[in-house]
């Protein structure tokens, strides 16, 4: 027969074992891991002036996706705008027609980021509806009596314009230089000129306005599209999700449907 000093330790040791396991039930062993940073606050993204469509669409989709944040845009010639952020203009996100313009920007040390390329583009002929000169070809745009216009040869734009008529062996003297691509398009549209070099995506974003004439393969260009956070963003968070959010299969899905080319 068991004594009644037993029964009363064995007694105690179930209650024991009992209340610590209630104890593990209601209290945690251990604190829980720190989760990402809040997204949310104001984001400042520069961007080149043929992303103006798409990434329009791509700063609502992100806020939706984050409704804590306020997505603002500069667009305009990405050489401009490396300027300006290196010059200190408040960024959060620089995103580039070109990898020139994006190594003027790590050069100096202004990224937070490694530069990421995001998408492709090509270049291509803008006319007016109708294509009423009867421009077929990057030859016609020799013609003297054409008002050709392109941007200036420091904007993306512009270098690739050069370098389709290196390749074309041709030579065009344009009737003015553009500050950026969105210029160009709005010289054709309004009738101020004949036709122009812009992207494939710019004639697609003109719509009836305008008109495309395809380059071949053999003298085109393929632009790339680089994309980081700055080094003095106000809202590193909101950047680095920002970026991720270009690059995620709905950022990519977006572009394509502006007729972007996947990096």
């Amino acid at each position: 027969m068991r004594s009644p000093h037993r029964r009363l330790l064995s007694a105690l040791v179930v209650l024991g074992a009992a209340a610590s396991a209630c104890g593990s039930a209601d209290t945690p062993a251990a604190a829980p891991a720190t989760g990402p940073a809040v997204v949310s606050g104001d984001l400042t993204v520069f961007a080149a002036a043929s992303l103006s469509a798409a990434f329009t669409e791509l700063g609502d989709a992100f806020m939706v996706e984050y409704p804590g944040t306020q997505v603002t845009f500069n667009f305009a010639a990405s050489s401009e705008l490396a300027t300006q952020i290196t010059e200190g203009a408040p960024a959060d996100v620089f995103a580039s027609a070109d990898l020139a313009n994006m190594t003027k920007l790590t050069a100096a040390g202004g990224n937070g980021s490694e530069p990421a390329v995001f998408a492709r583009n090509r270049a291509a002929i803008i006319v007016a509806p109708g294509n009423p000169m009867g421009i077929t070809g990057v030859a016609d745009l020799a013609d003297d009596d054409l008002i050709v216009v392109q941007c200036a040869p420091e904007v993306p734009c512009g270098k690739y314009a050069a370098k389709v008529f290196e390749n074309a062996g041709v030579q065009v003297t344009p009737k003015s230089l553009e500050e950026n691509v969105k210029a160009v398009v709005t010289k054709v549209t309004l009738g101020e000129a004949d036709a122009g070099i812009v992207y494939v995506t710019d004639v697609a974003a003109a719509g009836t306005a305008a008109q495309g004439v395809d380059i071949p393969d053999d003298i085109n260009v393929l632009a790339e599209y680089p994309i980081a956070t700055t080094k003095d963003a106000g809202n590193p968070a909101a950047a680095r999700a920002f970026v991720e959010f270009v690059l995620s299969e709905q950022g990519l899905k977006i572009l394509a449907s502006y007729g972007f080319l996947a990096p």
